[in-house]
C-alpha cells in the first residue's frame, strides 16, 4: 500500500534512516542486513517515553551490524538501520498497529490484528522486549505516519535496491537477516539455550542447503544451533524470501551472552572471538 500525503516532519534531527556499506567490488550475490541495532534515538521520542535510554535499549539488537561488519570486505553489501527498534520496527508490516496507542481513530486498512500488535510488539512497539510500556500518553495516527514515512519506508526502499541488483547482477539473492536474542531463549532443562536460531520460515523463504551450510559452519565453529524454534523469520525473511524467484532469506538470532552484558549493554570481552566467527560464516557464505 502506498504511503499517504506527507505530514510535517516531526523528526528534523534525524540522521539518515539507513546506513548502506557497500563492497569495493561486488562479487557476492549475498545481501546482509541488521534491522535492529539502530542507536539514534530521536529526542521528542525519549521525552514522550516513560523509560530510561537504558530500558529503551533493551529492544536493540545491539552490535549486531558490528559483528557482521566484515560483509564489504568478502564482496556483499551490510544494510543496517540507524534508528532503534522501539521507536519503529522495520521487521513488521508496514501497518502493524494497536489502535488502544492512539488517542485518534486508526484507518479501517490499518492491520489491529496481528499475533505482534497483540503482544504490543507492531510496527510502532506499545512495549520494550522486556513488556514495560513506552509511552507516557497516547499518540496521534500522525506520528505513526511520520515514522514508517522517514524510517520504515527508507530501510524497505534500500533493501529492495539491494535485493534486486544482487538478482540482477547473479541470477538469484542470498538475504541474510542479522539479529540477537535474550540469553535464556529457548532454554531447556540445562538452563541454557541454543547459541544460534537460524529462521527459513520452516523451509519456505530459503532454499535447505543455505540454511544447512550455515548450521555446518556454526556448527563446525563449537555452536549450538537449532532451526525455526523459536524464531522461524519476521516479516524481512517472510516477505523477501522467494525461492521460486531466486530470491532466498534467512534470519540468524545470537544470544546475546556470546558476546555483551544484557543488563549494562556493553560488549564483553568474548566479542571480538564472535566476530571473528562472524567473518568465518560471512566468508562462507558469499564464498
Amino acid at each position: 500500500m502506498d504511503l499517504p500525503a506527507p505530514t510535517p516532519a516531526l523528526f528534523p534531527e534525524a540522521p539518515p534512516a539507513v546506513i548502506v556499506r557497500r563492497p569495493g567490488t561486488h562479487r557476492a550475490a549475498a545481501v546482509f542486513t541488521s534491522p535492529h541495532s539502530g542507536q539514534d534515538y530521536p529526542h521528542a521520542f525519549l521525552s514522550a517515553s516513560r523509560l530510561t535510554a537504558t530500558a529503551l535499549r533493551r529492544s536493540e539488537d545491539s552490535f549486531v551490524d558490528e559483528l557482521f561488519a566484515a560483509a564489504p570486505a568478502h564482496g556483499a553489501p551490510l544494510l543496517a538501520a540507524t534508528f532503534p527498534r522501539a521507536f519503529c520496527d522495520p521487521n513488521r508490516e508496514p501497518w502493524e498497529l494497536d489502535p488502544l496507542m492512539f488517542e485518534d481513530r486508526l484507518p479501517a486498512w490499518v492491520n489491529t490484528t496481528s499475533a505482534r500488535v497483540g503482544a504490543g510488539l507492531g510496527t510502532i512497539a506499545r512495549v520494550v522486549a522486556t513488556g514495560e510500556a513506552i509511552y507516557r500518553q497516547k499518540l496521534r495516527f500522525a506520528e505513526a505516519e511520520a515514522r514508517i514515512r522517514d524510517f520504515w519506508q527508507p530501510y524497505h526502499d534500500a533493501l529492495r535496491e539491494l535485493v534486486s541488483g544482487a538478482r540482477t547482477r547473479f541470477g538469484h539473492c542470498l538475504l541474510i537477516d542479522c539479529h540477537s536474542m535474550p540469553a535464556q531463549t529457548g532454554a531447556g532443562t540445562t538452563g541454557r539455550g541454543p547459541d544460534f536460531v537460524l529462521g527459513d520460515a520452516h523451509g519456505t523463504a530459503c532454499a535447505p542447503h543455505f540454511t544447512a551450510q550455515a548450521e555446518c559452519v556454526l556448527t563446525a565453529l563449537g555452536y549450538r544451533v537449532r532451526r525455526n524454534d523459536p524464531y522461524a523469520g519476521g516479516y524481512i525473511t517472510r516477505h523477501y524470501g522467494r525461492p521460486r524467484e531466486n530470491v532466498h532469506a534467512l534470519q540468524i538470532e545470537i544470544a546475546r551472552r556470546l558476546y555483551m552484558d544484557e543488563v549494562r549493554i556493553e560488549k564483553s570481552c568474548n566479542f571480538i572471538k564472535l566476530q571473528a566467527d562472524m567473518t568465518a560464516l560471512v566468508a562462507a557464505l558469499t564464498a
